[in-house]
């Protein structure tokens, strides 16, 4: 068995085609509904939307822990952090 340097998601949410502040909103909805600790996966589109929406996340207390260029989209691993904030 090999490990992954990145963990795998819990959860999967794609937001391509889904203009800001929304995608921002259902990434948010999203992570609140998981387990503490939880990772989701997010599909965005590039511009305003992967510009926006990791920051975002990082001041309502939300982990990013990666951002992958994936050719015409963008995936962001983002984490429930382990405690309320």
């Amino acid at each position: 068995m090999s490990l992954s340097s990145v963990s795998t998601p819990d959860a999967q949410l794609d937001l391509r085609g889904t203009p800001c502040p929304i995608n921002f909103v259902r990434t948010k909805l999203r992570l609140e509904k998981m387990p503490l600790g939880g990772l989701l996966e997010v599909w965005l589109d590039p511009g305003e939307p992967i510009e926006q929406v990791p920051d975002s996340l990082t001041m309502a207390g939300y982990q990013v822990e990666q951002i992958t260029d994936c050719t015409g989209y963008f995936s962001l691993l983002v984490r429930r952090p382990a405690a309320n904030q």
